[in-house]
């Protein structure tokens, strides 16, 4: 139940304002605060307190989507266990967890201003194709998939296959495969692929809407698709949006390429935990089911709205998932050449 004080506060949601009490964090003073813009999975704050401005999460049990996607908001508790263990891999390269209220749902970080903190996505929507972002992403990415596959001890704490099947696993390629019935067997096993290659701590959810490009380097929000898992779809969720980003803003594709190689390149550079070959081949193959996810499945990129653009990408995928290839570079190289003709 909540605290009937908590509404006493200025426009801050009540679940909010008591997680903050309850935490320590809330001070004696009416707390304020205005939304941040978020994805669909949450409601986000911007909590101002006497320590200063926090930012506080809470995970929504139904996505803000057209189709039907519902999580258990308990994954806002395996959330605060990434952040911490990303920033002992690599200090500050996700936010600092302030406090977490596994009983509201709610998790409070420490806010990152804007004037500090560029959002990756509106970077790369701006033509801006920076080769060390990219290098830092592939660093970033690296490090904490290493530290953790060092520690399988860790995975016991990340007992999230449910989790992660809800929300990426059955949203991007079994809910695609229904649009597909033909390339279902090839989406069905790709789902399988993922499920038997637990070997760290995944992200799930590896996109340049949540990387922040900060003084130290890119930052990394948003982790409640933690999963101890396969490695590979991290490095596939994120080369795919630097293949699709080239729909989004065409006189920077060469840009986009450049950083897809250079990322994927850095990366596989970095594994010390399994063969890298193996690691490319995975991400080579699943990655086309997640370009076809972000047209088909439940979860469209919101900014390729137009048929020509929908059916090259269902082209490229196509082709790809039918025909799977081993290396990264020829995955490149396909979407290049559609883009050319």
């Amino acid at each position: 139940m909540l605290n009937p004080t908590a509404e006493t506060s200025n426009n801050v949601p009540a679940e909010f304002v008591q997680a903050l009490q309850e935490l320590g964090l809330a001070g004696s003073q009416p707390l304020t605060g205005e939304p941040l813009m978020g994805g669909v999975s949450s409601d986000i704050w911007r909590i101002d307190t006497e320590q200063g401005p926090v930012c506080a999460k809470r995970a929504l049990p139904r996505l803000r989507v057209a189709a039907p996607w519902f999580a258990p908001i308990e994954r806002n508790d395996f959330e605060a266990r990434w952040l911490q263990l990303a920033n002992q891999a690599l200090p500050a390269c996700a936010p600092e967890v302030l406090g977490q209220h596994p009983a509201l749902g709610v998790l409070v970080m420490r806010y990152l201003p804007p004037s500090d903190y560029h959002l990756w996505k509106q970077v790369l929507r701006d033509g801006q194709a920076d080769l060390a972002t990219a290098q830092g992403v592939a660093n970033l990415l690296s490090r904490v998939h290493s530290h953790t596959a060092a520690r399988p001890e860790l995975a016991a704490q990340f007992a999230t296959d449910a989790i992660f099947f809800d929300i990426r696993l059955e949203p991007y390629l079994l809910a695609t495969a229904l649009r597909h019935p033909d390339l279902a067997p090839a989406l069905q096993a790709l789902v399988a692929q993922t499920q038997c290659h637990a070997k760290a701590l995944v992200h799930g959810d590896v996109s340049p809407k949540n990387i922040l490009l900060g003084p130290q380097g890119p930052v990394l929000l948003d982790a409640e698709c933690a999963w101890w898992g396969d490695p590979a779809f991290d490095l596939a969720f994120c080369l795919n949006h630097l293949l699709l980003k080239c729909l989004w803003n065409p006189p920077t594709t060469k840009g986009f390429l450049a950083c897809f190689e250079r990322l994927a390149s850095s990366y596989l550079q970095a594994v010390d935990w399994e063969p890298r070959d193996d690691l490319e081949r995975r991400t080579a193959q699943l990655l086309p089911g997640l370009l076809l996810a972000r047209v088909d499945g439940k979860s469209p990129v919101e900014y390729i709205q137009s048929d020509e653009q929908r059916k090259l990408v269902r082209r490229v995928a196509r082709s790809l998932l039918t025909q799977p290839v081993a290396r990264l570079n020829q995955v490149a190289q396909a979407w290049r050449l559609e883009l050319r003709s």
